[in-house]
């Protein structure tokens, strides 16, 4: 991991789980997690290309690892490539 990947991987973690935002339950520490939604099977996204998600949305029975991506977007409402939009807006 570069310099720069990790003092951007760090502001996102600053950022804390961008679903809770998003849903308006405040600020909660969290975990990043890779979208893999536009990369090759198996692979996952660049280090520059993730989002943070509490522990259970990111690996609990509501999470992402949990449900599924395809569940999970239709439960939340909102795709991975969207939380990550959201978090490139608060890095701005």
């Amino acid at each position: 991991m570069t310099k720069a990947e990790k003092q951007h991987m760090d502001k996102v973690a600053q950022i804390g789980c961008i679903l809770c935002k998003h849903l308006g339950l405040g600020e909660t520490p969290c975990e990043l997690h890779h979208p893999r939604t536009g990369v090759g099977a198996g692979r996952r996204s660049s280090n520059f290309d993730v989002i943070g998600l509490c522990p259970e949305h990111h690996r609990g029975n509501s999470g992402l690892h949990g449900m599924g991506r395809k569940a999970f977007e239709k439960y939340y409402g909102i795709t991975e490539l969207e939380l990550l939009e959201k978090v490139t807006q608060c890095l701005r």
